[in-house]
C-alpha cells in the first residue's frame, strides 16, 4: 500500500501489538538459512524501552512477510538497525547501506520540484493543468488545477487496462510505457468526481505533474529533479532509473510471495522490474541515509521555502473526504482527506506525524517525522507483500515503536 494511512491513528501500543502478535510462518525458502539477528546501534535520547520496541518490530527476518529491513530513527535520539539477508540464496547478512526502490516517496521529490517552480512564479497553483499541457489534458479536465494534482483532488481516474492479477502483473513486469500514454488513457475516461470535491490517491496525478515540469522547464523531469534536489543535498545514492529495470549499485534483493495453483506459495525474486509505469509518481531508487537527509532538509525549509513549503503541511478542508472508501457511488463518502502536496498526515498517540510511504514489488519504504523533526523514522523493508492491501505489519510496528507511547516509558516521544 503506497501511502501513510490514517489507520495509524491508534495507540502506539496497539500498533506495536499488531506487529508482534501472531508471527507469520517462515516461507520454506528460508528453512536452510534461518533468521538473522538485528544489528543495532542506539544513541543518546532513545530509551531502552523504545530501542527494544524498534528491535522487536524487525526481529526474526527473513520471515514470511519480509526478507530484510533497514531502519534509521533520528531527531532527539538516534537508533540504527539492520536485519535479514542480502538474498535468500546465499543467506548472507543484509547490506545496511543498500539501495532500494523507494516507491511513492518519489511523490515528495516531485512535489518539491513543482513547489520550487511555484516559488519562482513559473507555475501557479490555481492555474489549470490544461493551460500548461493543452495538447494532452482534454477539455473534460479543464478545471483541474495544479494544486488539485498535488493533493490528489483532481478527479482524474487511474489509467485503464493495466494488468490486475498478481500473475498478470508479474508476466508484464518488463513492459514499458510513456507518461503521455498513461495520461491519455486516464483522461479518455470520465472524471471520478468534480475537481476539489473528494480525494483519491492515484499515481496519475503525479504523472501529469512530471510532464508539467518538463513543459515549463524544457528539461527531462529526471534531470530537473536531480539538479534541483538530489545534487544540492548530496544524495549520491539516489537516482531515477528511467528505462533501467535493474537497481544500480549494492542492493538487497526484493521478493514477492505468489500463490501456487495447487496450494501453497512460491517466493520469487522481483528485484528487476521496469518502473516506467510509476515514473514521477514512484520510480525513485534511494537509501535510508539519503531519505533521512532529504526529509531533514525538506522540513527545515532548505528544499522548498515560504508559502510553497506550507502547501506540504496543508490538508484540504474537512468537507473533502477520501473517495469511495465507504460507498464508491458517493464521491467523498470516506475518511477525511489525509494527503497534502507530496506528504500525508497521521496522528499517533496525539502526535502529528507527516511523511510518505512507498511500495514496489519486493520493497516497502518510507519516512515519517514530526514537523519540528524531534523524531524521524526512515525505513526500507523488503516485504514479500509490498503491493497487498493494508499496511505491512513490520511497517506498522516501526511506526508505533518510533512514535507511540510505549508501556514502561513515561514520555511517549522519547
Amino acid at each position: 500500500m503506497s501511502r501513510f494511512s490514517r489507520r495509524l491513528v491508534v495507540s502506539g501500543a496497539l500498533v506495536l501489538s499488531l506487529s508482534l502478535g501472531g508471527a507469520v510462518a517462515a516461507a520454506p525458502a528460508f528453512a536452510a538459512h534461518g533468521g538473522t539477528g538485528v544489528t543495532a546501534r542506539a544513541g543518546d535520547g532513545i530509551s531502552n524501552v523504545r530501542a527494544a520496541a524498534l528491535r522487536d518490530a524487525v526481529a526474526g527476518l527473513p520471515a514470511g512477510d519480509a526478507t530484510a529491513a533497514l531502519v534509521r530513527v533520528g531527531g532527539d535520539g538516534r537508533w540504527r538497525g539492520t536485519t535479514g539477508v542480502h538474498d535468500v540464496a546465499s543467506g548472507r547478512n543484509a547490506d545496511a547501506g543498500a539501495r532500494f526502490r523507494a516507491g511513492s516517496t518519489t511523490k515528495t521529490f516531485t512535489a518539491a520540484v513543482v513547489l520550487q517552480l511555484v516559488d519562482e512564479k513559473r507555475i501557479l497553483l490555481d492555474r489549470s493543468a490544461r493551460s500548461y499541457l493543452p495538447g494532452l489534458v482534454p477539455p473534460a479536465y479543464q478545471d483541474v488545477t495544479v494544486r488539485q494534482l498535488l493533493n490528489h483532488t483532481s478527479g482524474i481516474p487511474a489509467a485503464p487496462g493495466e494488468p490486475r492479477t498478481p500473475e498478470e502483473v508479474y508476466a508484464h513486469r518488463f513492459d514499458r510505457t510513456t507518461p503521455e500514454a498513461m495520461v491519455r488513457a486516464a483522461t479518455a475516461e470520465p472524471p471520478e468526481f468534480a475537481p476539489g470535491t473528494a480525494q483519491h490517491y492515484l499515481n496519475i496525478n503525479y504523472t501529469v505533474l512530471g510532464l508539467l515540469v518538463e513543459r515549463v522547464t524544457g528539461h527531462r523531469f529526471e534531470d530537473e529533479a536531480t539538479r534541483r534536489v538530489l545534487r544540492p543535498l548530496g544524495l549520491r545514492d539516489t537516482y531515477f532509473p528511467g528505462t533501467g529495470a535493474t537497481i544500480k549499485g549494492p542492493h538487497n534483493h526484493g521478493y514477492q510471495l505468489y500463490a501456487l495453483p495447487g496450494g501453497g506459495t512460491e517466493l520469487r525474486d522481483v528485484s528487476d522490474w521496469d518502473q516506467t509505469h510509476s515514473w514521477a509518481a514512484g520510480d525513485l531508487v534511494s537509501t535510508t541515509a539519503d531519505l533521512e537527509r532529504f526529509v531533514s532538509a525538506l522540513f527545515r525549509g532548505q528544499v522548498v521555502t515560504g508559502p510553497a513549503l506550507a502547501e506540504m503541511f496543508a490538508l484540504p478542508g474537512d468537507e473533502v473526504r477520501m473517495y469511495g472508501t465507504v460507498d464508491p457511488a458517493k464521491p467523498g463518502s470516506g475518511e477525511p482527506a489525509a494527503y497534502s502536496a507530496g506528504l500525508s498526515h497521521a496522528v499517533v498517540d496525539g502526535i502529528d506525524v507527516w511523511g510518505k510511504t512507498g511500495a514496489r514489488y519486493g520493497y516497502s519504504a518510507g519516512f515519517m517525522a514530526t514537523q519540528d523533526l524531534s523524531r524521524t523514522l526512515v525505513y526500507s523493508v523488503n516485504s514479500t507483500d509490498a503491493k497487498a492491501q493494508g499496511v505491512n505489519k513490520r511497517v506498522l510496528g516501526l511506526g508505533g515503536a518510533a512514535f507511540g507511547r510505549l508501556p514502561g516509558e513515561e514520555d511517549g516521544r522519547r
